[in-house]
């Protein structure tokens, strides 16, 4: 599946799908790091709501007519409680897109991680001129050489932008390597709980890396899988310090802030 939704990225860069050159809504990047750990000061359960319509493992998970959606969708979950907004710009098999991610900018000051497989620095070029705070490097895509250079040359690119960086790992060499890392001080690691080959969801994925490596200074975010107050429990107990929640949230449709309501304000 890696292979696919990497070709899928390319397939959009020829497309000129990531040419955002007359859009420039760039700004001092906003760090989700900061309201991640302000949430924490306040017993607030920090989350990052994703915004996406499609996805390889469940297909269509809700109908999009218009820009209206767009932004009652982004407010509901900043009314709910949401830490920042993950938006996905990838068109294939998510339905995502940059406009999607430009109209949520128009109205939201909250971080917002442009969510995409990025195996090229015109998806940087990208992220910068329409506002992103954070881009997504998936670990897994570097170790085996599918994108346009290392992990080290889009770090070093992603910083230059001035954009902030979700580190995301999947398997425990992977994480040994992001924490020998030199991370800058708002970037953030996300262990995802799904396998990338058969997109099967296993929550132990973060608590079993957690068991075994301690994470020193660096917050943490559980992605994938994650659908209720309980097993969001389990995972803070592990040490996870917040959740990227998607596909629960946006199968909710009229009742988004209420569940993102539900999930922030966890009795502790």
């Amino acid at each position: 599946m890696i292979k696919k939704l990497v070709e899928n990225s390319f397939k959009s860069i020829d497309e000129g799908i990531y040419n955002a050159s007359n859009t420039d809504f760039s700004h001092d990047a906003l760090s989700l790091k900061k309201k991640i750990l302000d949430y924490q000061a306040k017993s607030q359960v920090p989350i990052i709501t994703e915004i996406k319509f499609s996805s390889p493992s469940k297909g269509v998970i809700m109908n999009r007519n218009n820009n209206t959606d767009l932004v009652s969708i982004s407010r509901e979950m900043i009314k709910g409680g949401a830490a920042g907004l993950s938006v996905l710009t990838q068109k294939y098999l998510f339905n995502g897109s940059v406009n999607n991610f430009v109209t949520i900018r128009n109205h939201t000051s909250i971080p917002m991680l442009m969510k995409d497989i990025i195996v090229s620095e015109i998806q940087l070029d990208c992220a910068k001129n329409i506002g992103a705070d954070y881009i997504l490097l998936i670990m897994n895509i570097f170790d085996k050489n599918l994108a346009e250079g290392d992990l080290d040359k889009f770090t070093e690119y992603a910083n230059k932008k001035g954009l902030n960086i979700l580190y995301e790992v999947h398997h425990e060499n992977e994480f040994k390597e992001i924490l020998k890392s030199n991370l800058k001080k708002h970037d953030l690691i996300g262990i995802n709980n799904r396998n990338l080959n058969d997109l099967q969801i296993n929550l132990q994925v973060t608590e079993k890396l957690l068991k075994k490596y301690h994470k020193g200074k660096n917050v943490i975010v559980s992605e994938s899988g994650i659908t209720n107050s309980n097993q969001i429990k389990q995972l803070r107990n592990a040490g996870a310090d917040a959740f990227l929640i998607g596909t629960s949230i946006m199968e909710k449709n009229e009742q988004i802030s209420n569940k993102v309501k539900e999930l922030v304000n966890i009795i502790q």
